[in-house]
């Protein structure tokens, strides 16, 4: 991507009403546009980097058997008032419409309901489990609070899974796996290190749940960690019975704020039972199946890096969700020479299969490079006027500064290894 074509463009200052630091920062370079408290689009270098991390969680969640799917975000009241789900007293972050005729539908806030009345029609028989599903599907939830940028969004992306099983202990074994699968993305997103299995109440879903909790002093949630164990437990649940069936004493846990970034539940026959998703055993016996459930908010993942990985100039994406791998910067915009040698190089570059954003704007040095600390691209390419005396152009690493200077061919052969 050429950047004159790139529709749109940074911006010194943030909007006066945006506190967060992720949305003041994603705003500024470029990544989102706000509609409203809680709603937020996706500009074209937002959607790169949705989709970079679409694709790390769908890798993940296909390693473990996972199928991806897509369901309707209209949601029919029966099957939540069969589960007691649809009154706004148990569940209060309903959006709720009505079509022409004034039939009440709701807008999905979840989809452990539609998910299992699907899977009613694909299961007769103990031979059609275990089944594992999951979609990237629009999210609607009525939060009285929007203040987090996009990480605590009323209209948001989310990925979630739901799985179905034989028996609990079949369950149990598919729940390590996910939990290991979690650990995976957040290892790969660049938040690995600072990010928690943490034991939480359940909310609307169920009476306990795991969380993946990343320390953040930007965060709403206040956990308490066993770095011994490298495990933490929510402070909504901090009771003597629960500390000690974790295994872990109170005057050993540090306090922390933090950001929950996915959550992971245990349902058992919750749902299943009230939906009909039954099975015949072995011994043609009907049972409920056992049902468990794994949400990322994707949104929310996003903004958590960008509240860790970065600096006082800008953004600094991890390689692996970067919209670009590549910032390649034309820094003597009214040199022909260095014009038409960073040109070349941009298509040389692209040949070989890298993702490039190009500077080629008619604007000066400075405001090049402060553009490209602001949009964070992990590695930047400077070509200048000693380019063309040298014959060696910069590398520049966004994360640590470091410089090194290399020949054309040497960069063309290491990014092309790269690339494939």
């Amino acid at each position: 991507m050429r950047q004159t074509h790139l529709f749109t463009k940074t911006r010194r200052e943030a909007p006066a009403d945006e506190v967060s630091k992720n949305a003041q920062l994603l705003i500024r370079a470029g990544y989102v546009h706000k509609e409203m408290a809680g709603a937020y689009d996706y500009l074209p270098l937002g959607m790169r980097v949705i989709e970079k991390i679409k694709g790390v969680i769908r890798e993940e969640m296909n390693a473990i058997g996972g199928q991806e799917l897509s369901l309707t975000a209209l949601q029919d009241p029966e099957i939540w008032k069969a589960t007691d789900r649809w009154d706004d007293e148990k569940v209060d972050v309903w959006f709720k419409t009505k079509l022409k005729n004034d039939t009440e539908l709701g807008l999905g806030c979840t989809h452990e309901e539609p998910m299992a009345r699907m899977m009613r029609d694909h299961v007769n028989s103990y031979r059609d489990l275990p089944k594992y599903t999951y979609q990237f599907q629009t999210k609607f939830r009525n939060e009285l609070r929007a203040k987090s940028g996009i990480m605590r969004g009323r209209e948001f992306m989310m990925k979630d899974m739901y799985s179905f099983n034989r028996t609990e202990e079949e369950l149990d074994a598919f729940y390590e796996k996910a939990i290991q699968a979690y650990k995976n993305v957040y290892d790969r997103a660049g938040i690995g290190d600072k990010t928690f299995v943490t034991f939480a109440s359940g909310g609307m879903f169920s009476q306990f749940s795991h969380e993946f909790q990343t320390v953040c002093d930007a965060g709403e949630d206040i956990i308490y960690i066993d770095d011994s164990q490298n495990i933490a437990v929510n402070e909504e649940v901090m009771k003597d019975d629960i500390l000690e069936g974790l295994g872990v004493k109170r005057e050993t846990l540090r306090e922390a704020k933090s950001i929950e970034v996915g959550n992971i539940f245990k349902y058992g026959t919750r749902y299943t039972k009230e939906l009909g998703v039954t099975f015949k055993d072995e011994d043609g016996i009907d049972k409920p199946a056992v049902f468990g459930a794994y949400g990322i908010g994707i949104g929310r993942l996003m903004g958590t890096i960008v509240e860790l990985l970065s600096d006082d100039k800008g953004i600094v994406w991890p390689a692996s969700v970067a919209p670009y791998g590549i910032h390649l910067l034309s820094l003597v915009a009214n040199d022909e020479v260095v014009v038409a040698y960073a040109d070349s190089l941009y298509e040389e570059l692209t040949a070989v299969g890298v993702e490039v954003l190009y500077d080629d704007r008619d604007a000066r040095a400075g405001e090049k490079l402060a553009d490209s600390d602001l949009i964070g691209i992990p590695t930047r390419i400077l070509v200048g006027k000693d380019t063309i005396s040298s014959g060696l152009v910069e590398v520049v690493d966004r994360a640590t500064g470091e410089v090194k200077k290399v020949t054309r061919t040497e960069l063309l052969s290491h990014m092309g290894s790269v690339s494939t």
